[in-house]
């Protein structure tokens, strides 16, 4: 504590004064202080709340970035399915085209050989029907040379 010099009228209020604006000085220090300290008391307690926003952005974008992992895989699996699927599917095709394409080839040259047997009948019967014809003609040929050796 402060003592002060007494003079005729009480205390030098020379001494005062000065102990009075000392006493101000460091109430307004301690309130600029304190002011101060309410500043960074609110700007901590601004960035705890955006630090807070962030966190839950933060988990947002996690559940977000999750969620679209998980879509991302069920998109690789129904892809690998469908493409197991169609690679099935062209193999059956493919199977059944096989036996298509055999079938009509067999029944092409089952054709062809019936055709080259019928082909071959028809030469025949031809030929036949050739020698019957010569025979035919020829027999009448003999009538005919008989006919001219009775005139005669």
């Amino acid at each position: 504590m402060e003592k002060f010099n007494r003079t005729i009228r009480g205390y030098d209020p020379e001494e005062v004064n000065q102990f009075l604006d000392k006493v101000i000085f460091q109430v307004e220090r301690i309130i600029n202080e304190s002011k101060e300290k309410d500043k960074k008391i609110e700007q901590l307690s601004q960035l705890e709340k955006e630090n807070e926003e962030l966190k839950e952005k933060l988990k947002h974008w996690e559940r977000m970035e999750e969620t679209l992992n998980k879509a991302i895989m069920m998109a690789q699996k129904t892809s690998d399915q469908m493409k197991l699927h169609a690679h099935e599917e062209s193999e059956v095709l493919i199977r059944d085209a096989k036996r298509n394409a055999n079938r009509i080839v067999s029944e092409a040259l089952m054709k062809a050989d019936k055709t080259e047997q019928e082909m071959n009948m028809l030469k025949r019967n031809m030929n036949i029907f050739k020698r019957k014809v010569r025979n035919i003609i020829e027999a009448q040929l003999e009538v005919v040379e008989e006919l001219d050796e009775i005139e005669l």
